[in-house]
């Protein structure tokens, strides 16, 4: 599988800079990373519509709610720990029960804050974000799903979180993809097990399934970039499909993407399940290879929880 040529920072700012050119109603607030976030392009091409409001993002989450009530689209951005639980009541008061089209962007997921270690290593941005009403969470899996989504993400009419891996993934999509907000992509088709991963854990779960398939093993992957709203149908699918699911996260497995598609699971399709995620752990310096040994989310961990549950069938 290549590495995208890409970064996805560099990607989500062209675009978003190229969607004000036609819409003054995209603003930016950037919490003193411009350089991580790439978003000096916007600053360069809409001086007047670009706002650095420092280290305060508690304030910058106030500014933005102010902002959307003008009929402004603000695009908040920091680092995924401070973006969402610095200020989560702001975004839960003044931006979600306020009702508020004010879209959050959150990088360095997980293991990719790498040496910026605990403080900054966010296990837990999506499962607080989910626990909002109406919040949609999304998170891009290269820079082709980022560009292709923004555009839904502008149009939707109230608060997005973009979980936001800044650099370059490995490319899974080409320009030919087509796909909404809360709907699940299948990559592979399979019959024995489904991997519904997000972020970088497509490429693992892909991995994965090459390895299962060397074992005789079919499985399914399927790319979960919504957590909220779940795709119900996708998961009932798999779950008819192959009878066992493993999900795939670079989160905590308490209130993520496990958790969301147990969810449907328990209510609707109820099949053997296993997750593969962060379990109940602080981030620590390390580079992301390091860390997913570490924290047990490679793909011969997809693999041995693949094997794990389709045991769990008979």
């Amino acid at each position: 599988m290549t590495t995208d040529d890409r970064e996805i920072r560099q990607t989500l700012a062209k675009a978003l800079t190229e969607l004000a050119d036609k819409d003054d109603r995209i603003v930016v607030l950037d919490a003193d990373l411009m350089s991580c976030h790439a978003t000096k392009c916007f600053k360069e091409a809409h001086p007047d519509r670009f706002f650095n409001v420092g280290i305060a993002e508690q304030n910058m989450i106030g500014v933005a709610a102010g902002m959307a009530t003008m009929g402004k689209i603000p695009f908040a951005y920091s680092f995924a720990p401070f973006a969402t639980r610095r200020c989560y009541d702001q975004i839960f008061i003044s931006v979600a029960y306020s009702g508020l089209n004010v879209k959050i962007v959150g990088s360095e997921p997980g293991v990719a804050a790498e040496a910026n270690g605990g403080t900054h290593m966010p296990f837990e941005d999506m499962a607080i974000m989910r626990a909002i009403p109406k919040m949609v969470c999304f998170e891009p899996t290269d820079a082709t799903m980022m560009e292709k989504a923004l555009p839904q993400i502008v149009n939707h009419p109230s608060a997005v979180y973009v979980r936001m891996f800044r650099k370059k993934a490995a490319k899974i999509y080409d320009e030919t993809l087509d796909f909404k907000l809360g709907k699940a992509i299948e990559l592979k088709d399979g019959k024995d097990v489904t991997l519904m991963a997000s972020g970088i854990m497509v490429e693992r779960a892909l991995q994965a399934a090459d390895i299962l398939a060397e074992q005789g093993i079919s499985a399914a992957v399927v790319n979960v970039h919504t957590w909220k709203p779940i795709d119900v149908e996708a998961v009932k699918k798999a779950a008819a499909a192959t009878g066992a699911i493993v999900t795939c996260e670079n989160h905590n497995v308490y209130g993520g993407l496990g958790s969301a598609v147990a969810e449907v699971v328990v209510r609707e399709c109820p099949v053997p399940m296993q997750t593969v995620g962060i379990n109940d752990e602080f981030g620590q310096v390390g580079k992301n290879a390091y860390l997913s040994e570490v924290y047990h989310i490679t793909a011969n961990d997809i693999v041995a929880a693949a094997q794990k549950t389709i045991s769990m069938k008979k």
